[in-house]
């Protein structure tokens, strides 16, 4: 079921595939962040790297009672503070998610699945 955001002129839908990849578009910009990794798979220890194609199957979007809750799956570079990363990702998807998707975000829920270097 789309979320409604309303604006002056009407109402407009917005799928959760669509907050999905405005989500990881978002958190890609971040400094330290290597990539989003699917969160469902795990091959023998080691977490996926997604393409850019594919950036929706690293984050999950969930309605709660007390609003919307966004998990993200990211593998980060090697050598970099995680929790500056974190923190880092966790701001850009909010600020993005409101300004460009008019949408108020409560929870960036941050899942490190692994550290890759250069």
């Amino acid at each position: 079921m789309p979320i409604q955001v309303a604006l002056e002129k009407g109402k407009v839908n917005v799928t959760d595939e669509v907050v999905a990849v405005l989500a990881g578009h978002a958190a890609l910009d971040c400094y330290g962040l290597v990539g989003m990794s699917s969160r469902k798979q795990f091959k023998d220890g080691i977490a996926e790297l997604l393409g850019r194609e594919n950036l929706r199957r690293g984050v999950e979007v969930r309605r709660e009672t007390d609003g919307l809750h966004i998990d993200l799956y990211i593998i980060v570079s090697y050598g970099t503070k995680i929790s500056e990363v974190a923190h880092n990702v966790q701001n850009r998807v909010k600020y993005v998610l409101g300004e460009i998707g008019g949408l108020h975000v409560d929870y960036v829920n941050i899942i490190v699945q692994g550290v890759r270097g250069d």
